[in-house]
């Protein structure tokens, strides 16, 4: 009966921690950057390698992992400060300010290591993510709404990290998957900024573009995701190297790209919360689905 009373606190406490973990690297985003980097690497690959895929999808964890769990040591105090984010392994006292640090720097090491077995330069845009989340966009994020300009560069990263690390190159292929994913991010982060506008108030952050919920920054983000649709069928034009689009998938990936504007214009027009949160909703499928089509295309 005490060893079965050992037994379930050892779980429970197993189950806290990993959930701790889990909180500190942000699970759910570090994946979907996973995936967009897979994505990419599928694209650029004549033949698949799984131990590059498997380092690549290991070190672009660790790599996100590492940049959140920097993010929530520097920002720990404002974290407090938020509905949101106040549960989060720091500000909560569950963990503390050292092991977050430790596991940031563990990560970096490691995520980068792995990266850089797939080849040197994807190892290179890997630190220089860490680098531009970390100690530039975080920083920014209470002095300017430029900070969503900043962030969206290490944000459009995994796409064409991916690529690069089958080709060991970064040319006009890997420039068009990182400009899909920058001019995504703006509609998509305006979008949360919108929904959360009051929390992030408490702490500091204005990430809107206008610094509130109006009709300029609702346009804007009409204007940023014309030019993502623009961009995410530049390669049906066949002057984007290696990287193809036939005219069947630039079709389904513009409808979808117009399902996210109506919701953009929604916003402008309503502008309420609902129609921001379905607006980042949209934005998520959008990017996801996209990804898949260029992956099917290339190979169907």
């Amino acid at each position: 009966m005490i060893s079965a009373l050992i037994s379930r606190i050892k779980t429970g406490t197993f189950t806290l921690v990993f959930d701790d973990f889990k909180q500190i690297t942000k699970v759910g985003l570090s994946l979907s950057v996973v995936f967009s980097s897979l994505a990419g690497y599928l694209l650029g690959a004549n033949t698949i390698s799984y131990n590059i895929l498997i380092l690549l999808a290991f070190g672009g964890y660790c790599m996100v992992g590492a940049s959140n769990a920097f993010n929530q040591v520097i920002e720990r105090d404002l974290d407090a400060l938020m509905k949101r984010t106040q549960n989060r392994p720091i500000p909560s006292g569950r963990m503390s300010v050292q092991t977050a640090l430790i596991i940031a720097v563990v990560f970096t090491i490691v995520g980068i290591a792995a990266l850089y077995i797939v080849n040197p330069k994807t190892a290179m845009f890997g630190g220089i993510s860490i680098f531009l989340y970390t100690s530039v966009y975080t920083p920014l994020k209470t002095r300017t709404p430029l900070s969503v300009f900043v962030g969206a560069f290490p944000g459009a990263i995994p796409f064409m990290l991916g690529w690069v690390a089958a080709t060991n190159d970064f040319g006009i292929e890997a420039g068009v998957l990182f400009m899909i994913q920058f001019f995504w991010q703006f509609p998509h982060f305006w979008a949360i900024g919108w929904v959360l506008y009051d929390d992030y108030k408490k702490a500091g952050f204005n990430l809107l573009p206008t610094g509130k919920r109006d009709k300029a920054t609702a346009l804007q983000i009409i204007m940023y995701t014309f030019w993502m649709m623009i961009v995410a069928v530049i390669p049906v034009t066949g002057l984007t190297g290696a990287l193809k689009l036939s005219v069947v998938s630039a079709i389904i990936i513009s409808i979808f790209g117009l399902v996210m504007m109506l919701y953009a214009f929604r916003l402008y027009h309503r502008r309420d919360n609902i129609a921001a949160r379905q607006l980042m909703l949209a934005s998520v499928l959008y990017i996801t689905v996209i990804q898949i089509i260029y992956v099917i295309d290339k190979f169907v």
